[in-house]
């Protein structure tokens, strides 16, 4: 299996508090604002670059999505799944 790396000059990676700021945003106004719309609505501010980064993160590990409109969009729902895999009827049978 080939390992995809890609290379691209960060000047500055993002802290943990920092990430999880972006998620709590993107879960808050989830389908209402664009990359642009949504960094300017931060609380803190966060060079633009660095917000990429976390977007390519949250879209690399299937959090979010960006419809054609180009919105940002919350699709993690770990507790959803979690009550679907009780249900037997859910699955396909063998």
């Amino acid at each position: 299996m080939e390992e995809v790396q890609v290379v691209k000059n960060i000047l500055h990676y993002p802290r943990l508090d920092t990430v999880l700021m972006v998620e709590k945003m993107i879960r808050k106004y989830d389908g209402e604002y664009i990359k642009k719309q949504l960094w300017v609505k931060l609380p803190k501010k966060v060079m633009y670059q660095t917000f990429l980064l976390i977007l390519d993160y949250l879209l690399y590990s299937g959090k979010i999505s960006i419809d054609s409109e180009g919105k940002l969009g919350w699709i993690f729902y770990p507790e959803s799944v979690q009550n679907r895999i009780k249900h037997k009827n859910l699955f396909w049978e063998k």
